[in-house]
């Protein structure tokens, strides 16, 4: 591989809590090892259509304690079409970009993928508040995302018990169930709901009854949006069964305050670790890997194998949050 001068960073998919600390940390460690750093805004989009800016050491000052991207992101399904992509390449060839670091879920990791086997070295960062891609223990944004989320259903559980409530709260997750998962068992849930687990409609009914059989002042269920037959379909069969409940039932959908907000200290840190070792990495000629943090140590997977299938919740982690029900 060529020698590397100058790289490109971009941030693609859905964005999240961390990825400007990771934006930061992959330009001013370019830069401390004499390289220049091209800023490529709204994902692989501003990529194609040429949306490249220089980045100096000041460019990321003051953005460690912001959510979002600063770089600003998309969703381009079209990038799976090889001519996006071969358009991309000659783009960063006509701005003298040598390497790519690419900030994103699975998508956007299976774009930089497509990017390295055509010859353009490119390395992956997992940010996605799903955690559902390989190579990693945990993405850049989770953490945050999941006490956002447990705030949200602290505050929601407050009001149930005022008011003999059950709750279905929404979170996202389309397909994988880590956030319900999790947030679920740190927030005391009565029930979780997450797509990688058929549930049928009626075991929610039975769970609430037997809550308020018990002498419990609420129910709480967390639902991913990834869940079938999905939370209007439970809300409807609970409403057809009220009288049989006890509880009167409401829903909170949390929506897109769940990738908003501050990062938390471990996504900062979290971002400035994998944003280095990309540019590292890259230096080091691993191209077609994403970087990832593995027992708490950096360490580089092949794209191939992080993309390849979502990663699986733990089933053990399913089996302690029944056992939490009780």
């Amino acid at each position: 591989m060529a020698s590397i001068k100058r790289i490109g960073v971009l941030t693609s998919g859905g964005d999240g809590p961390g990825l400007n600390p990771c934006i930061r940390a992959v330009t001013r460690t370019a830069i401390s090892k004499g390289l220049d750093v091209m800023g490529v805004k709204r994902g692989y989009t501003g990529l194609i259509n040429g949306e490249l800016d220089p980045f100096d050491a000041r460019s990321v000052g003051g953005i460690l304690n912001k959510g979002g991207t600063i770089l600003g992101t998309t969703r381009l399904p079209e990038f799976e079409e090889v001519k996006y992509q071969r358009q991309a390449i000659r783009v960063l060839n006509q701005h003298s970009v040598d390497g790519l670091v690419v900030i994103g879920g699975n998508g956007s990791l299976t774009g930089a993928l497509a990017l390295h086997n055509l010859g353009f070295p490119t390395i992956g960062v997992p940010g996605t508040i799903d955690n559902d891609v390989g190579g990693t223990d945990i993405a850049v944004g989770v953490d945050t995302t999941l006490n956002t989320v447990l705030d949200a259903i602290d505050k929601i559980k407050d009001t149930a018990s005022s008011h003999q409530r059950a709750f279905l709260i929404e979170v996202m997750g389309r397909d994988c169930g880590y956030l319900a998962l999790m947030s679920g068992i740190a927030g005391g849930a009565e029930m979780i709901l997450i797509p990688e687990v058929p549930t049928p409609v009626e075991d929610v009914a039975t769970c609430l009854t037997d809550a308020y059989m018990r002498g419990k002042a609420h129910g709480i269920v967390i639902v991913a949006e990834g869940y079938k037959p999905g939370t209007e379909a439970v809300l409807q069969y609970l409403s057809e069964h009220k009288d049989e409940l006890g509880f009167s039932m409401r829903v909170t959908v949390l929506g897109h305050v769940q990738r908003g907000g501050a990062p938390s200290a471990y996504d900062r840190i979290l971002g400035t670790r994998l944003g280095a070792a990309a540019v590292e990495g890259l230096l080091a000629g691993k191209s077609g890997h994403v970087t990832g943090m593995v027992k708490s140590g950096i360490k580089y997977t092949p794209l191939e194998e992080a993309v390849a299938e979502l990663r699986p919740v733990d089933e053990r982690l399913h089996e302690l949050a029944r056992l939490m029900e009780i």
